[in-house]
């Protein structure tokens, strides 16, 4: 690995050293410097654009070119006559200045060729062909070359270190702008433009009276040709591994016109290629924001579905299928209506080897290792319509309808070295159905109006079932104290344990707001608002008989006063809270400021078993922001907020719930709401002179009456409650990001800092728990037209917990290189290899690699037919390896995956 990366730098050292730099000053016909001025370098001999550059706030430009080379320089600037000039590079750096003349007749200006990067206003726009080598296949292929653009290992797109809000196709949404499902289906081929939209607001007679300065759209323009007809690539592939055979089909096809769009995606494999994977979906908000989610409250109505599925790339075997299909037609211009359908079924089989170790030896808990194999089924599907009406400038209404069905099982099959062999099963078919309804008014140049409003409808239903084992006739095993505190039959050969649950939920959230501009500086904005919630949540827990009959037990087990908990739960839930926020947002110069409170009045109450819980209160909750805008591109945000965290029913309950055999919880029906203090720092810098991107992130957070669980062990079996904790946690992080290009180089590194500080509770002692994180991660890559491209990237992570007179200290290793080259205009060759060193400082360092290679063949770019060779796990290895720590224990686990594939495809392009 070592060599390999010595080779390249000296390459990439090579091929940089061989140009020269001319640089200058772009002026008007009156001696002022022109800042965004456009200067594009064309070789002479070849007619292919060699360079391009923006000048910055004070006119400068610079080119990086060959050597001894001539050039045609073009230097352009909105109104004004483009000075064209030949010049000849030597072999010392040149110094050349333009002044640019009135173009009186504003005649447009014919370029011979388009500038890779323009600005206009708070829009930036990349010429897609101008970073494309021909090793590209998909949108983020394309998206991963653009000079302040990242794909993050969430497969979100982030701008200048602002994770983009929402992704647009000819300004349609594409499945209501969903990124990831963009940037792995639409092809390279079909994009002309990348338009980003900084300041993005989806409503325009908002976008003066309200902070949009972190919202970040992309919007795709397609290609001359690409409307009004079909377009996109239908993918087949086979191969075979041991005895199994291999399918891939991925049909991606799309129709854009200016009327109405239709996409389609489907994918069938057997491979674990995945367009979405379960947590995707899951994830999968349909474009949906809560009206109340600057207002200071946050409610939580919990998730009870199988939230633990597996990733695909930790499974032995995937079969996977999804079908996807989204739509926009506008029947007149004041009407637009949308939809997508989103299907999506998983087959996995999985194993898991871990072992733990608690650190803590005055717990008295044992080590314990465990073998998990397990497969589990997932269907999910989601459907939405939308609509837009505009009538005219002053009026928008918006109304959007989200469902969302599941259906979900789980399989376990888990052996303890403490508890023995146990079989469980988890099953869950919950569905939601989400409504949205918008309207905003403009008055007059002064006055606006707008109301959001948003109904959400949820059920769950998951069941539980473990069998485990039991002798009759010993007393030795280690559930038996956990079985006689639940009360089970203690003469049965085995435990089969069971669990019902069923959690409704409904929820309106809903405001009015009311912006005033007082002047075109400053504006008042008043909002009243509301959330009401409704929980219920019924559950019990019984036992099989060996006789085929069920048993209803009484539990034993008390709560820290004495009082005996039981095996049910009938709980009713309200929640309310209304709100009245005052905001003035005021600029002055670089400066934007923005005081403003919201006073509440909460109203909580829960009836469990004819007995009530009530609490009401009223609270102010400040926040503040400030911005400085140095430039367009380079802005510093303080932003301060206070803000109130409400739990969901299942806290509240009083009754036993088993979370799993071995994590036994119960709850707290006079849990108060936990206060907390947020302060963050954020900066941005992009500089299109010298392609530097640089983005900081400080922020600060104090949590007041805490919700803490209070855990007392039985051998490795938990059995945890919730209290408000009188003692404040603690976080504090530190991010940057720094990019920076150097000619055909981009050089860039991310730096991380974490600390938090919180207080746990374990059989009956506190104790201070500190954990400190730091991560490193440097990475250079190359963007050449004709040459070979490589990625090296190396992440150090150091990760320490301190509880107590205990203390560990986790480190990851993780280079990695990627290549990709276009070879003799037809084939193409991919690979890319990571190798991943762990070390926890308690057991010898553990390794594992991972290497994956393909390489494609096309006639040339406008080839209708591909053929493709994909081989996945290169190096057959059996397992990855994840190591960790936690506040009492560390671990170590080793997830077996899938063998080696290798697989032939054919793509057919429409």
């Amino acid at each position: 690995m070592k060599n390999i990366f010595i080779v390249l730098m000296l390459l990439i050292a090579g091929i940089s050293s061989a140009q020269v730099t001319v640089k200058g000053v772009v002026k008007d016909s009156i001696g002022d410097t022109l800042e965004l001025a456009n200067i594009i370098a064309i070789n002479k001999e070849t007619k292919a654009m060699a360079s391009y550059a923006i000048t910055n706030d004070k006119g400068v430009f610079k080119l990086d070119l060959d050597k001894n080379t001539v050039y045609t320089v073009q230097v352009s600037y909105i109104g004004m006559k483009t000075v064209s000039e030949t010049i000849t590079t030597k072999e010392e750096d040149l110094t050349k200045n333009y002044t640019l003349q009135n173009d009186n007749a504003l005649a447009a200006v014919e370029l011979t060729y388009e500038m890779p990067v323009t600005i206009k206003g708070d829009t930036l726009v990349y010429n897609a062909d101008s970073f494309k080598d021909g090793s590209e296949r998909k949108l983020e292929d394309v998206l991963k070359k653009l000079p302040g653009v990242e794909i993050n290992a969430d497969g979100q797109i982030e701008v200048e270190g602002k994770v983009v809000t929402k992704l647009m196709v000819n300004g349609k949404d594409f499945f209501d702008g969903d990124s990831k499902l963009a940037t792995k289906n639409i092809p390279s081929n079909a994009v002309d433009k990348i338009q980003v939209l900084r300041n993005y607001s989806e409503v325009g007679q908002l976008s003066g009276v309200s902070n949009n300065q972190d919202n970040v759209a992309i919007n795709i323009k397609l290609k001359e040709g690409k409307e009004n007809f079909w377009f996109g690539d239908i993918t087949a592939g086979t191969g075979v591994a041991d005895n199994d055979g291999l399918y891939l089909v991925q049909p991606k096809l799309f129709y854009y016109s200016p009327k109405y769009s239709i996409n389609l995606i489907g994918d069938m494999n057997n491979i674990g290629e995945v367009a979405l994977t379960n947590r995707d979906i899951r994830n999968f908000g349909g474009g949906f924001r809560s009206p109340s989610r600057s207002s200071g409250t946050n409610i939580n109505l919990g998730n009870n579905g199988l939230s633990g599925l597996t990733n695909v790339s930790n499974a032995q075997k995937v079969e996977t299928k999804l079908g996807a299909a989204n739509f926009s037609y506008a029947p007149q211009k004041n009407l637009d209506l949308s939809g997508f359908f989103i299907y999506n079924s998983s087959r996995l089989r999985t194993r898991e080897e871990s072992y733990v170790r608690y650190t803590d030896a005055e717990l008295g808990i044992p080590d314990e290792e465990t073998v998990q194999i397990g497969k589990e089924a997932s269907n999910q599907a989601l459907a939405k319509l939308s609509a837009t009406y505009k009538p005219n400038s002053n009026n928008q209404l918006d109304y959007d309808l989200l469902g969302r069905l599941s259906n979900d099982t789980e399989v376990q099959d888990l052996f303890s070295s403490v508890v023995g062999s146990t079989n469980q099963v988890d099953k869950v078919k919950p569905f939601s159905i989400n409504q949205n309804l918008s309207y905003y008014y403009t008055l007059d140049d002064k006055n606006i109006f707008a109301l959001e409003a948003q109904h959400l409808i949820k059920d769950e239903d998951p069941f539980y079932n473990a069998l485990l084992v039991n002798d009759p006739t010993s007393d030795d095993d280690a559930f038996d104290n956990t079985a006689e505190g639940l009360g089970l039959d203690q003469n049965q050969f085995g435990y089969n344990l069971n669990q019902n649950r069923r959690i409704k939920s409904n929820q309106l959230d809903a405001k009015v707001d009311y912006y005033h501009i007082l002047n075109n500086k400053s504006n008042i904005n008043l909002t009243l608002g509301t959330i009401l919630s409704k929980q219920e949540f019924n559950s019990n827990i019984f036992q099989f008989l060996d006789d085929g009959t069920f048993f209803d037990p009484i539990a034993t087990l008390e709560d820290g006063e004495g009082n005996v908990l039981i095996n049910q739960n009938d709980t009713d839930y309200n929640f309310s809270d209304v709100y009245l926020g005052f905001h003035y947002r005021l600029k002055t110069g670089k400066f934007t400021i923005t005081p403003g409170f919201s006073l509440h009045s909460y109203g909580n109450k829960n009836t469990q078993f004819n007995e009530t819980y009530k609490d009401n209160f009223f609270r102010v909750l400040p926040d503040f922001e400030t911005r400085i805008q140095f430039k367009k591109s380079e802005s510093l945000t303080f932003n301060y907020n206070m803000s109130n965290s409400f739990t969901d029913v299942t806290s509240l309950a009083e009754g036993l719930v088993l979370n799993n055999y071995n994590n036994i919880g119960y709850g707290n029906s006079e849990l108060q709401n936990s206060l907390s203090h947020n302060v963050s720092l954020n900066y941005f810098s992009f500089n299109l002179f010298n392609y530097t991107n640089v983005f900081a992130r400080a922020s600060y957070s104090k949590n007041i009456d805490q919700i803490r669980s209070q855990t007392e062990f039985d051998n490795v079996i938990r059995t945890s409650t919730y209290f408000n904790s009188n003692f404040a946690d603690e976080s504090a992080s530190v991010f940057g990001r720094v990019q920076r290009t150097f000619k055909k180089i981009r050089a860039g590194l991310n730096v991380n800092f974490s600390y938090s500080k919180s207080n746990q509770f374990i059989q009956d002692v506190r104790s201070v728990n500190e954990s400190f994180r730091q991560s490193y991660t440097p990475e250079i890559r190359t963007n050449f037209k004709t040459a070979p491209n490589v990625r090296l990237r190396y992440a150090y992570t150091v990760t320490e917990n301190n509880q107590g007179a205990s203390s560990t200290t986790f480190k990851v290793n993780a280079p990695s290189v990627e290549f990709d080259a276009y070879i003799l205009k037809a084939f193409t060759f991919r690979t890319d290899y990571t190798y991943t060193n762990q070390d926890d400082g308690l057991r010898p360092a553990e390794s594992f690699q991972t290497w994956d290679a393909s390489l494609a063949y096309r006639k040339d770019k406008d080839a209708k037919w591909e053929f493709e060779v994909k081989a996945s796990n290169l190096l057959d290895i059996d397992s990855n390896i994840s190591n960790g720590s936690s506040n009492i224990s560390v671990y170590s686990s080793e997830t077996f995956i899938q063998p080696r594939f290798v697989t032939f495809r054919v793509i057919y392009t429409l």
